[in-house]
């Protein structure tokens, strides 16, 4: 099964169990509990006052602070059930009740159409941004189609029974969900409210659980009350959204309660949602080395790879013979002891004198994505391999000329047998190869995974600081997602974001120059041929960014500070160029120097040299 098909398959499995899993009986079935039911009719009379309230503002007759109050309150009323209405109705949640605000692409034929982003998300940037009162009519209308939305699914919530087991695992999915984009602000990009939204969550949950989950282990019942009200409780000690300490939070309750409640789940687990999510529900720890399932995004099955199979994937990497004229190998763009990058701006090609078009990303931890190349043109590893190998400035060969190579080669050809057996020197098993090797190549065991974890005792201070600004006041983790801290979309890790920085040529903020890559529009993919991909640029991964550089896709930035001060300063533009369509905010972060260096540490320490060594 291909890796696109598998995201394909996620999608309309989400839809299917939506709507079929109502038809399930017996005692694990029921409708819904009574808190249940009253946290979706408690939204939904949030949702009439909230259309009746943008009504108002949209004719003057109240102020904005009134509207962003009510705001606020609405989005409490849905954080308290949201674990429940994002687990069972996750596409139509994220489509029209609470996505992120960003304009999406709907194929119109082979050709795109831009749609615009519905939900709450959109409501909290547009009120509680400086263009509220240039809005009102905006903001009315998406008010009142979220409340249209929700009416749809609403009427027919109470009548409807649902599966009771999977109720564990829609919680650890909601304390992925808090962690990587609650307490963050990726969820609440206008208000930073995220701390107050999460205190609703744990809330909601920790009612519910308390009055509904009457199997198992009394003692593990009391545990998990228990880690609710404590997680609860800090939430309400938090001074400020800058202020928390999210590493506290993770380490004390978060990962806790997500290993407690996998525990008391056991196999109570939707079997679509094994075979289909990036997510693996059997893991312990949001930071676990299995956290994430990597054969979901390869048409390499977990029962076809094996230690041979690895093996033989690595004799190809380092070997020139795939190259046309030998004079390259997959390792002359992605070296181990780089952090299998190159340490060049811009690789070098076949051609003499000549780069490839763009910084060579490290392959630590790249099976974990749906797209490949900064432009997202590829959609899978094997697809990946096929761009290096058909490029005139790079392999410049076929696989035909490939695999008469390899079967002319005895020692070859005996390794390919005894993995495949007989007639074995052929492309979907050179594919499989390749791919089993770059998925070996993991890293999730650098000194914060292990802190994180509790397999080490401390981390420095710095640390600890850098992580919080990186998930807090640094807005570093609303696009770098934990725990791959790439644009890999939490909680089920299915889809890749890309964004659009205004990187420059050079890292000169005195006289700034946009860089003339277009990335993601020019990507070949007719689908995607749309403005709002004018300069986007897949969100690569910072893990062991100390060996990697340079950075962003024109290696144009030597030094994580350069890094750091290109954000800092809004991107792009908000260094004063006009770039179309800017994801990342313009606002100036502020950071102040030592704020910086942390940042600097926290980065570091996610170095993990146990791939680079093996």
């Amino acid at each position: 099964m291909s890796a696109y098909y598998k995201k394909t398959v996620f999608a309309l499995a989400i839809a299917f169990f939506a709507l079929v899993f109502i038809s399930f009986s017996g005692k694990t079935s029921s409708t819904p509990p009574q808190v249940i039911t009253n946290y979706f009719s408690d939204f939904s009379n949030a949702l009439e006052i909230l259309d009746n309230t943008a009504n108002s503002y949209r004719q003057g007759k109240i102020t904005l602070d009134s509207l962003q109050h009510t705001l606020k309150d609405t989005r409490i009323s849905y954080k308290k059930v949201e674990f429940f209405l994002a687990f069972y109705y996750a596409e139509y949640v994220n489509s029209h009740i609470n996505g992120a605000p960003l304009m999406q692409i709907e194929k119109e034929g082979t050709r795109p159409k831009v749609v615009s982003p519905e939900g709450l998300q959109v409501l909290d940037e547009l009120v509680f941004s400086d263009e509220a009162d240039k809005e009102k009519s905006k903001i009315a209308a998406v008010a009142k189609n979220v409340k249209s939305k929700y009416g749809v699914l609403y009427n027919s919530l109470s009548s409807q029974e649902f599966k009771n087991q999977y109720n564990l695992t829609a919680m650890r999915l909601q304390l992925v969900r808090i962690f990587s984009m609650g307490v963050t602000g990726f969820d609440t990009p206008g208000s930073l409210n995220g701390i107050e939204e999460s205190r609703a969550s744990f809330e909601g949950m920790l009612v519910f659980f308390t009055e509904n989950y009457n199997q198992g282990n009394i003692a593990d019942k009391n545990k998990v009350i228990e880690l609710f009200k404590g997680g609860l409780a800090y939430l309400n000690s938090s001074e400020s959204f800058e202020d928390f300490d999210r590493l506290t939070f993770l380490k004390t309750y978060i990962d806790p309660l997500y290993k407690k409640l996998g525990e008391m789940q056991g196999n109570n687990i939707p079997e679509y949602l094994k075979q289909t999510s990036g997510w693996n529900p059997e893991s312990t720890s949001v930071f676990a080395a299995d956290f994430l399932n990597p054969y979901y995004f390869t048409e390499l099955n977990k029962e076809d790879d094996s230690e041979a199979l690895r093996k033989l994937g690595k004799s190809l990497f380092y070997d020139p013979v795939l190259s046309s004229d030998g004079s390259l190998s997959c390792a002359s763009c992605h070296n181990p002891e780089k952090g299998f990058t190159d340490g060049v701006p811009k690789s070098l090609s076949s051609v003499q004198g000549k780069t490839v078009l763009r910084n060579a990303p490290t392959l630590l931890n790249a099976v974990y994505a749906d797209r490949y190349f900064y432009d997202l043109r590829a959609f899978s590893l094997e697809q990946q391999a096929e761009h290096v190998i058909f490029n005139h400035e790079e392999f410049n060969t076929a696989y035909s000329d490939i695999l008469k190579k390899l079967e002319n080669d005895n020692t070859y050809a005996d390794q390919f047998k005894k993995v495949f057996g007989k007639s074995a020197v052929n492309r979907e098993n050179f594919s499989k190869a390749l791919v089993s090797y770059v998925l070996s190549l993991k890293s999730f065991d650098s000194p914060f995974d292990k802190y994180v974890r509790g397999e080490l005792e401390d981390i420095p201070a710095e640390v600890k600081r850098g992580f919080n600004l990186f998930t807090g006041k640094a807005n570093c983790a609303t696009c770098h997602f934990a725990p791959t801290f790439s644009g890999l979309v939490p909680p089920f890790y299915n889809e890749n974001e890309s964004e659009i920085l205004g990187v420059l040529v050079t890292p000169d903020n005195k006289s700034p120059q946009l860089d003339g890559d277009l990335g993601r529009i020019n990507n070949q993919v007719l689908t995607e041929y749309a403005w709002i991909y004018e300069r986007s640029f897949k969100t690569t991964t910072i893990r062991n960014v100390q060996l990697t550089a340079p950075y962003f896709h024109n290696g144009a930035y030597s030094t994580l500070e350069e890094v750091i001060d290109f954000y800092d300063n809004g991107g792009g533009e908000g260094l004063g160029l006009s770039v179309t369509n800017q994801t990342l905010g313009s606002d100036a972060l502020d950071l102040t120097e030592q704020e910086k260096k942390d940042l600097v540490a926290f980065l570091k320490s996610l170095t993990d040299l146990s791939a680079i060594e093996k």
